[in-house]
């Protein structure tokens, strides 16, 4: 990538957003913001009970996310965020309209087994399928890659690297 542009790593919980996140940011030598510390409190503990968020609950989060994207802005950085609906897309582009997304995908049984190793998450795997009913994987108009999660953090880092290389000029 040429100029520096803030990259959102999304995808249903699993994938490995905040692993591949960091990596993927000192790879691009920018810095890195956790999309789950921009949640308030009270979507921590609805997420810790095995409710999922609604959308009421969703937008000041997102609205939190824009806002360092849009800081960000001509510097670089990469933030991890689920976006898992084009509508919460739109809401972060609206706030910081260069942002070019690094879509993790995978398989259920990969990310399932993945979410059921990890220490210290608070995302259940039981909202696992919840996350998948809403995700709406990026658009042909959308500025972003589709990267798969198969293989080492550094596989991954590394496949996203090249993708966002690959993208034309005006999308990256």
């Amino acid at each position: 990538m040429s100029t520096p542009h803030v990259v959102v790593v999304m995808g249903v919980a699993g994938t490995g957003k905040t692993t591949i996140g960091p990596l993927l940011a000192a790879r691009l030598g920018v810095p890195y913001a956790e999309g789950d510390d921009f949640h308030p409190p009270a979507n921590i503990a609805k997420m810790s009970a095995g409710t999922p968020l609604d959308d009421t609950d969703r937008w000041p989060w997102l609205d939190a996310i824009g806002t360092w994207a849009h800081g960000r802005a001509g510097l670089g950085g990469v933030v991890s965020c689920s976006a898992l609906k084009r509508s919460y897309r739109d809401r972060l582009r609206a706030e910081a309209p260069g942002v070019v997304f690094v879509h993790l995908t995978g398989d259920r049984p990969l990310i399932e087994d993945r979410m059921a190793h990890r220490q210290g998450h608070f995302m259940p795997t039981a909202l696992l399928d919840s996350q998948f009913a809403t995700l709406q994987p990026l658009q042909a108009d959308e500025a972003g890659v589709a990267v798969d999660v198969a293989g080492s953090p550094e596989e991954i880092t590394e496949r996203a690297v090249e993708a966002l290389n690959r993208l034309p000029e005006s999308a990256a």
